[in-house]
């Protein structure tokens, strides 16, 4: 019989999986906004109240289960990493009329077209919501900056003048 169609011992040790680095450059601050301190918290309790009992309660029948127990514990690991290392920025009490860490900033393009960022820690990054580190291109270039400013940023497409045509700090 081929051993292709062979399950391999159970018995093997696992191969480690490769602890991923931090996102965070050497000595750089693990800057947090409230709600993402908030939602983190919540990811760790419902990885180690709910998804972690109900995969070791199969490691032993579903071979499966074991890899994906260990994966479960590495995100457990970076979760609590970040947590302990996370210094929360509360929004401004003053000044919100100028961009600064948390800040939901919108911008007009030179094209016309409006895009909107909010500047949040590495840990909270959703490309899809448009939700940018603070260590980004676009963060560095909008930071410090107040309402009705023009920036330069380079594009990848090239070069575009950026008005900041609103900045607003809520807690999501």
């Amino acid at each position: 019989m081929s051993r292709a169609f062979v399950r391999e011992s159970d018995d093997r040790p696992e191969l480690p999986i490769a602890r991923q680095p931090s996102p965070l450059p050497l000595g750089a601050k693990n800057y947090v906004t409230p709600g993402g301190a908030r939602r983190l918290r919540e990811e760790l309790r419902r990885r180690l109240e709910v998804e972690r009992p109900a995969l070791a309660s199969v490691v032993d029948s579903d071979p499966d289960a074991r890899r994906q127990l260990l994966v479960l514990d590495q995100r457990i690991q970076q979760l609590d990493e970040s947590l302990q290392t996370a210094e929360v920025v509360p929004p401004p009490e003053n000044n919100a009329d100028t961009v600064r860490f948390g800040a939901t900033v919108t911008v007009r393009r030179s094209t016309g077209e409006v895009d909107q960022y909010r500047i949040v820690g590495v840990d909270e990054i959703d490309l899809d919501r448009s939700w940018v580190s603070w260590l980004s291109p676009i963060a560095k270039t909008l930071m410090n900056a107040g309402q009705g400013e023009r920036v330069r940023f380079q594009f990848p497409s090239g070069e575009e003048e950026l008005e900041i045509i609103d900045i607003v700090y809520e807690d999501l």
